[in-house]
């Protein structure tokens, strides 16, 4: 996958006419023709007519019939990743070469935010190979279940044709997947020893029972009990068929990642940071940049974090005192101890995890009606609570939200991570609540979405910086209105943002000064109280996604800012509504570009 499309897959989902054949037809000797809108369209709709499986998630051409896309499967290979780079240095000349005493200031915007996004690809490309294909976070093995069992779209027989035509067609992909570790192991690019430990669990897990017991199987029997008007003999022959397709190619597959993993981890080791890959420094230094959208170094990164965590705690500690806590503790008691009341908690029983999606529910409902003070913008999707597949739970975050569907079909979603009881404390769910869902992740990407002057590649784009940082200033605007009922409510989420404090210093402990996996386990755990499954589950995420940790706390901080700046420079001309409506109107941006859009809006009033 490209640019445009690869950063947009966590926030699928487009508003607008369908413009994939109009801009697929253009011809070669025509293109200098094209004005900037034609030529942004025409490189977004190159890019996403080669994927079906976006084609799959964004849900824009069944409505006039076209469905073939859903049967197929992407190309994952070493080809094509070297052919779209060179494609995008082509395509960069060629954006370039529009004239900027041409165009108005959004169209200069417009270009300005996709020469950013090529250039970066092109920085990053002698790293393209850096990361890990399989791992407990994610990797082919679980993008792909995900896919199939929730985002394949199973209405009409001929969609669950498609689904098995695609599980038909694991093995191809699967080839191309083999051939990217390959590759990896060749250039020592190998994970540590426990991360390869984890996801062979869970690739022995998802094979463990028979095949019409798998989540493949028992995901399309569910969709296919529930298609209108199917007759009996099409719904016996669709069972047949995807049974004989898991039996023949899932377990095979799976069986056969897991043979290779286990070979693959006898040339491992636990070092756990990006400084044991070839040319690591630079590559990680390329990895804050992407993630934070700054030239900020590890150094400074860490730095900030340290003095993030003593100013978070020593505000905590003032609610412990005020709650009748021993504040003379030192704070990792403290805050142990608190996280280890048994009140705090939900009963360990379906029931209690059926109550917690409902009380996720209501918190979101509340939220949601009591807000228009703070936003004039508010997004046409809805947004449910569902716990996250249970297949994927052990190495999923606590919590995570996906993007609705252009046709409606699919809510936005957030997704509630109920494996261990004790990574739900109650006095945490509100701030997670208002990270995800509303005003946070849902609000951004749904209204990102939804905008109807945004270009489409610019509906795609997906700065971790942004997205994270106004999820994270969510939180403080929620506690901000009141939404945080009582103290243990205001220490969770202060406790949140400690996490995303300790995030700064433990990545870049790892994979810039050498800390062990256990070293910051430790530093994590004695810092902010969280259940300790949870805390383990946080360290080896960062582990395989080196610099991604470190955008929440740098964009909160730096949204934070451009708010206090606007309202000193302001005075009573500042109206929150406003300031909000300009920080989503405009998608998800590099913080530099956010900060010149507010120093505009400053201006003009």
């Amino acid at each position: 996958m490209g640019s445009y499309v690869s950063k947009g897959l966590s926030t699928i989902a487009v508003a607008g006419s369908i413009l994939l054949a109009a801009c697929s037809e253009v011809p070669a000797e025509k293109a200098e023709k094209l004005s900037l809108e034609e030529f942004q369209e025409k490189v977004f709709w190159d890019e996403v007519k080669e994927s079906p499986q976006t084609l799959s998630s964004l849900r824009i051409l069944e409505e006039r019939g076209i469905t073939e896309h859903n049967g197929r499967l992407d190309d994952l290979s070493v080809a094509k990743q070297k052919a779209d780079l060179e494609r995008t240095k082509a395509l960069l000349q060629e954006l370039k070469d529009f004239d900027d005493a041409s165009l108005t200031e959004e169209q200069k915007l417009n270009k300005a935010l996709m020469v950013h996004s090529m250039e970066q690809d092109i920085k990053e490309s002698p790293y393209m190979f850096h990361n890990y294909p399989i791992t407990q976070l994610y990797g082919w093995h679980n993008n792909i279940a995900g896919f199939l069992t929730g985002t394949h779209a199973i209405s009409t027989v001929e969609d669950a044709d498609h689904y098995i035509a695609r599980l038909n067609s694991l093995r191809g992909q699967f080839n191309q997947v083999m051939e990217q570790l390959r590759l990896r192991e060749k250039l020592g690019i190998i994970p540590p020893t426990f991360i390869i430990e984890k996801a062979e669990k869970q690739v022995e897990g998802f094979i463990a029972g028979q095949p019409k017991e798998n989540a493949f199987y028992v995901s399309f029997k569910n969709n296919v009990e529930n298609i209108e008007g199917i007759s009996d003999v099409d719904k016996l022959r669709l069972l047949q068929e995807a049974a004989k397709a898991v039996e023949l190619h899932v377990y095979t597959i799976w069986g056969e990642l897991k043979a290779y993993l286990a070979g693959l981890k006898a040339r491992s080791n636990n070092d756990a940071g990006a400084w044991k890959l070839p040319d690591g420094a630079a590559y990680y230094q390329t990895q804050l940049e992407h993630f934070t959208t700054t030239d900020m170094t590890a150094e400074e990164i860490h730095n900030l974090g340290l003095s993030e965590v003593a100013r978070i705690q020593a505000e905590m500690l003032t609610l412990f005192e005020a709650e009748g806590y021993d504040t003379s503790k030192s704070f990792a008691d403290l805050i142990n101890g608190f996280a280890a009341e048994d009140r705090h908690y939900y009963p360990d029983t379906d029931e209690g995890r059926a109550q917690i999606l409902k009380d996720y529910t209501a918190m979101v409902d509340e939220i949601a009606a009591g807000i228009s003070n703070q936003f004039n913008l508010k997004p046409k999707a809805p947004v449910e609570v569902v716990r996250v597949p249970v297949f994927l739970e052990q190495g999923a975050p606590g919590g995570y939200y996906n993007s609705p569907a252009l046709d409606g079909s699919r809510p936005g979603r957030f997704y509630a991570n109920l494996y261990d009881i004790k990574g739900t404390p109650k006095f945490g769910m509100r701030a997670l609540t208002y990270h995800e869902a509303v005003p946070g992740h849902h609000y951004q990407i749904a209204l990102q979405q939804e905008q109807e002057g945004l270009p489409m590649f610019r509906k795609f784009l997906g700065y971790t910086a942004y997205i994270e940082g106004w999820a994270l200033y969510s939180e403080r605007v929620a506690a901000e209105m009141g939404f945080l009922k009582t103290n243990f409510d205001r220490i969770g989420a202060l406790q949140s943002e400690l996490f995303r404090a300790v995030r700064l210093v433990v990545d870049t402990g790892m994979h810039a000064k050498k800390w062990t996996r256990e070293e910051a386990i430790d530093y994590m755990a004695s810092n902010t109280g969280m259940a300790m499954s949870d805390v383990v589950t946080e360290i080896e995420r960062y582990i395989v996604w080196p610099g991604q940790a470190t955008a929440y706390k740098v964009g909160q901080l730096s949204i934070l800012e451009m708010r206090d700046n606007a309202r000193e420079k302001m005075g009573d001309k500042f109206d929150i509504r406003e300031f909000h409506d300009l920080v989503l109107k405009g998608g998800s941006l590099p913080l530099t570009v956010l900060e010149a859009r507010v120093e505009n809006y400053i201006n003009s009033k």
